[in-house]
């Protein structure tokens, strides 16, 4: 029996063309290849499964081929490619930062750096997640990572950048990776869709790019758990995999909100928790949907920011025309507030009280009554103001000295010339 392969690591980039949504940072890759222009040290950093670590071993694997191409790929037949191939390279070295974070394992990684390659012209040494570092593994790290040996290329990926010393940026070539477009996972997942005879709606791929946020991996990993599931994958099977409410649900929400029909909504709530849907995912999902109405309320034509599908685009315009825009970014704010709670404290709890405070919006202080406030103080201010008499200042009386005037009288006139 073939042993199982999941589609992440069955159809991961071999090369730089088949990287996908980091078009411009490859080929600046490509690019600094094909002049020899190799620094010592680079930092790829953003978000998880967007190719970060793809990208540093196809560079690796490019830079140490024996004969590359002319478009400067990695020929995958000469022998350093083969044994990359077959993971038994000895020219790159790969160190996981969080389980190898201390003093003791940059200190051997450094005596390693010292040996010189045996097959092709450097020695590429790939740090994951190097965030994990301690402090004192970062400072043992900097000497060597400013002055490597000529034949020593480190690179550094993480997904937290900031965390990152200034003094360790300062030494490497930063390459931000971005997140990978809803329209870019959708056709990559239909190529995988296609090779694994699954047959997969464009509505439901739609539903697994935007749950993936961004991350290729995440989205073939929901890909992989919907195909056990079924073979014909529908919208509402991704929806029932990954526990969602749906469109469906979300659009009755919003329609019980607006009615303030409290008791409906909390029944609505009830129902998706039983179903095992998550709360703080229900309401990132609600936040999401009142912010496509607040873009559609705002934003006008076809350029809008939103990816969905016609239907639930049509669904959103037609109850967008139910709401005022000062509705809506109430409603966000109040579900914005709601999150750092939810992550606290009893998530169904606050989620129900969050649906009380919407349904019932004099629970809350709300934007018009603050304005109806701040108006009312002022005018208070203005009255006060004018009620309070004006009084004029009376000038002292201005007392002459009479007998300096008198001296002045005494004094004879000079006699003329």
């Amino acid at each position: 029996m073939e042993n199982y392969i999941v589609s992440a690591r069955k159809y991961r980039p071999i090369t730089f063309e088949s990287v996908v949504g980091q078009q411009a940072l490859t080929q600046t890759l490509r690019n600094a290849i094909r002049t020899n222009h190799l620094a010592h040290a680079y930092l790829f950093c953003g978000p998880r499964g967007v190719g970060k670590t793809t990208c540093a071993r196809i560079f690796a694997k490019t830079i140490n081929c024996l004969s590359p191409t002319e478009e400067n790929d990695a020929c995958n037949q000469c022998e350093s490619c083969t044994a990359f191939n077959e993971q038994r390279s000895f020219n790159i070295h790969e160190l996981d930062a969080a389980s190898n974070n201390s003093v003791e394992d940059i200190r051997s990684l450094i005596d390693q750096v010292r040996i010189p390659p045996q097959i092709g012209k450097y020695s590429v040494y790939i740090i994951d997640e190097v965030h994990m570092l301690s402090g004192n593994a970062f400072n043992a790290l900097l000497k060597t990572l400013e002055e490597p040996p000529k034949h020593a290329i480190f690179i550094l990926a993480t997904t937290e950048k900031h965390k990152i010393l200034a003094t360790i940026l300062s030494r490497c070539q930063v390459y931000d990776f971005n997140r990978i477009t809803v329209a870019d996972t959708i056709s990559h997942l239909q190529y995988v869709a296609q090779k694994e005879n699954i047959n997969a709606s464009e509505e439901a791929l739609n539903v697994v790019a935007q749950k993936a946020d961004g991350g290729m991996r995440d989205a073939l990993s929901i890909l992989d758990l919907c195909a056990s599931s079924s073979k014909n994958i529908d919208e509402k099977t991704v929806e029932n995999v990954c526990a969602m409410a749906g469109d469906e649900y979300l659009l009755e929400l919003c329609d019980c909100i607006k009615a303030q029909d409290t008791q409906n909504a909390l029944l609505m709530i009830d129902k998706l928790h039983n179903s095992s849907v998550d709360m703080l995912r229900l309401l990132n999902e609600l936040i999401a949907h009142y912010r496509d109405l607040m873009i559609i309320k705002t934003v006008k034509g076809q350029k809008r920011p939103i990816v969905c599908s016609a239907t639930r685009l049509m669904s959103l315009e037609k109850q967008a025309e139910k709401f005022d825009i000062k509705e809506i970014v109430y409603t966000l704010n109040v579900l914005q507030s709601a999150t750092a709670l939810m992550k606290t404290g009893d998530r169904r709890c606050e989620m129900e009280m969050t649906i009380v405070k919407l349904c019932n919006p004099e629970l809350s202080v709300d934007l018009a009554s603050l304005e109806r406030r701040i108006s009312a103080l002022e005018n208070g201010a203005v009255i006060a103001k004018a009620a309070v008499p004006v009084v004029k200042e009376e000038k002292a009386p201005v007392i002459e000295d009479t007998e300096a005037i008198k001296a002045d009288d005494d004094i004879p006139p000079m006699p003329d010339d």
